[in-house]
């Protein structure tokens, strides 16, 4: 006996976060009798369960997708308004897979879709702290102290934000680019983030999801997760640090006694520098010869 959103997850059907909403909103039936309990158990050898009407079907073989999203596709598997969808992208693939998490429809970069529940809510359980990096375009110039504000949390609706790793990445005369590494899940929390400290996004990319990154994949394309990459992403990893800024120093000019020079003079050359002296080839009182 396991609880109906594991089974819900593990048959490929969504995540096991969002199996509890289907669950609360009445579209799970055990043997044909609506649940709308979450603690609810079942038998998939014994028990006919489905959603909306359709019975849970277990793949025995997991698939792991890393998709470059392009803007204009939602992240779901059905819309209501007849918007493409992130899964219209792969083809050739016929086993269901979701979506783990979501990006914006004008938000684009790495999305990671699977079959495997227990894979997926792993990865998005905020326990686990994965990180996500976002390379940003804002309007305009972008201030150090709206960058440190971003960087220590700003006040949204819900809360303050965890702490996030911000720092500039290229910056132009007309909009800057910026790079925020966090590791919650908040609805459009990067977008909130950046009007929070009144930055204005004109374009917005995920390039890193945990250890995985983007790569040469063109908008559109996905590619298959190695074992490694399937492992690696389960794996704490340790928090990024910012990069350090190169400050250069000053040097003490140090005393006459400790070169042996004196003021006003250049140094002495060492020895391997010493140009060594021609020897003059004219004899006495003829003119020098031009160079050639």
């Amino acid at each position: 006996m396991e609880r109906l959103q594991k089974l819900i997850s593990q048959a490929g059907i969504t995540s096991r976060r969002a199996a509890e909403e289907l669950i609360l909103n009445g579209r799970v039936t055990v043997n044909g009798t609506v649940v709308t309990e979450l603690g609810s158990k079942a038998d998939p050898a014994v028990d006919r369960i489905a959603v909306d009407g359709k019975p849970l079907q277990f793949s025995a073989k997991h698939l792991y997708i890393l998709l470059n999203k392009p803007t204009g596709y939602i992240t779901a598997l059905k819309d209501s308004l007849g918007r493409p969808l992130v899964t219209d992208l792969l083809k050739g693939v016929e086993e269901r897979v979701y979506p783990v998490g979501r990006l914006d429809y004008n938000t684009e970069g790495l999305l990671l879709l699977t079959n495997d529940g227990e894979w997926a809510n792993h990865l998005m359980h905020p326990r686990h702290e994965v990180e996500k990096e976002y390379h940003v375009r804002v309007r305009g110039k972008v201030m150090e102290q709206q960058l440190k504000r971003m960087a220590g949390g700003v006040e949204l609706e819900e809360g303050v934000t965890a702490p996030a790793i911000v720092r500039l990445v290229k910056g132009s005369d007309l909009n800057d680019w910026i790079s925020v590494t966090i590791h919650e899940g908040r609805n459009r929390q990067v977008r909130r983030m950046c009007e929070a400290v009144s930055l204005s996004v004109v374009r917005l990319r995920r390039v890193r999801y945990g250890c995985l990154e983007i790569g040469v994949l063109k908008p559109g394309q996905f590619r298959y997760l190695t074992e490694a990459e399937v492992k690696g992403l389960l794996q704490p990893e340790p928090a990024s640090q910012p990069e350090p800024q190169k400050v250069r120093k000053l040097q003490k000019p140090r005393s006459t006694a400790e070169t042996g020079t004196t003021v006003g003079r250049p140094p002495a050359l060492t020895p391997d520098k010493q140009t060594r002296k021609q020897p003059s080839r004219t004899k006495p009182g003829e003119a020098p010869r031009p160079r050639r």
